[in-house]
């Protein structure tokens, strides 16, 4: 959907997911979209919605930061009841460590007024490069989907697969295929543009290329052989 030049994506998110059937699916989103009225729209068209939470909605923020944050042990106090559940993984490639932990808890369900919120999680990123470089980053983040249906490790995945989407089709379109540096702007011709690299994705998909660079190079080289290509 065409955002226009004086609007942004929150306008447009709620007319967009209209025309979707939503019923059993995980909509996600990055901080733009944790929005109230968006929530409702989606859990009353009964899907659920994953939202990484940052500072423009920084009391939802502030509370999930001090449930996650360690207790601080006094003299005759005990450490109050959580509920926390952890999921873990670590991956080895291309010259790097990449660990990842979610901590999961249902607590603020009944606390925060924050629309049909079930859980609420923390999600830590550690990256290791060759040299031993250690890059950390902490995410919070709310979903209306309860404990029963999409525990820890279900959560992890489902964040996981929103920051594939924006690795596998934005930044390809971005950086990959060079979009950002366009110089189209008359007319139909970015949306154009837009349509064809997702076309282009789309297809190198289907052959099971996954370096867009290299598959670039070798049909511009090659360029007979995209033509003749057969896909079912």
């Amino acid at each position: 959907m065409r955002v226009d030049e004086k609007s942004n994506e929150i306008t447009h998110a709620p007319h967009l997911l209209r025309q979707v059937d939503l019923r059993g699916v995980v909509v996600s989103g990055d901080a733009m979209f944790d929005q109230r009225q968006l929530s409702i729209q989606i859990v009353q068209a009964q899907g659920d919605y994953l939202w990484i939470v940052k500072d423009n909605q920084e009391g939802l923020r502030e509370e999930i930061e001090v449930l996650f944050q360690p207790h601080r042990k006094r003299a005759g106090t005990s450490a109050p009841p959580t509920d926390f559940r952890t999921a873990r993984t670590v991956e080895k490639g291309h010259g790097r460590i990449d660990k990842r932990t979610i901590i999961v808890s249902s607590l603020l369900a009944g606390y925060s007024t924050w629309p049909h919120l079930a859980q609420v999680f923390k999600l830590e990123s550690q990256r290791t490069n060759a040299l031993g470089v250690m890059e950390t980053k902490v995410r919070y983040g709310v979903t209306s989907l309860p404990a029963d249906l999409a525990n820890a490790a279900r959560l992890l995945e489902l964040t996981r697969g929103h920051w594939g989407i924006e690795n596998g089709l934005h930044y390809r379109r971005d950086a990959t295929l060079r979009e950002d540096h366009a110089q189209v702007r008359m007319g139909h011709a970015p949306q154009m543009l837009a349509v064809l690299n997702n076309t282009v994705l789309g297809l190198f998909a289907r052959l099971g290329l996954t370096n867009v660079a290299e598959a670039r190079r070798a049909f511009a080289y090659h360029f007979d052989r995209a033509l003749a290509s057969r896909i079912a």
